[in-house]
């Protein structure tokens, strides 16, 4: 199923069910659906790109749910945090640091990377194969980590 079907039928469930939180979630993550289609891509949406528009509305939530933190409004964070919640259903289950440190090993190993110089050749690999499976700033952090030993 398309995202924007499985969307709109999750909407039509959320609504019924009086689930303030996911139908206000769902309706943004709507609205950007709509904004691509109405940018005169003319085609559907590919997986890639479903992908990116969840990870982008994943990565605006976190922003502001630690910004909340830092200047003490906690009842905003908790918002931003359900909403998370409801867009991470659609996102890939995401890799634990030690699945991602596994894999940094690996990589790091067949680029017969030894320094920071390398993280550069190690990177752009990473992020391509984990694309959507883990966040981009743990995989930097575990990087530099292992390069740096």
């Amino acid at each position: 199923m398309a995202l924007k079907d499985q969307i709109t039928t999750d909407l039509t469930a959320a609504m019924k069910a009086g689930d303030k939180i996911k139908t206000e979630t769902l309706r943004s993550l709507r609205a950007l659906v709509l904004d691509f289609e109405k940018s005169g891509a003319d085609r559907a949406m590919l997986p890639d790109e479903e992908m990116k528009l969840l990870m982008t509305a994943a990565k605006k939530r976190r922003e502001a749910m630690e910004l909340f933190s830092v200047n003490n409004r906690p009842e905003l964070a908790e918002k931003e945090k359900s909403e998370l919640e409801v867009i991470s259903l659609y996102l890939p289950k995401q890799m634990s640091r030690e699945e991602v440190e596994k894999r940094v090993t690996e990589v790091i190993a067949e680029v017969g990377a030894t320094g920071q110089a390398d993280t550069n050749k190690v990177i752009p690999i990473l992020m391509k194969e984990l694309k959507g499976k883990a966040d981009g700033k743990l995989v930097q952090e575990i990087v530099k980590e292992k390069l740096s030993q």
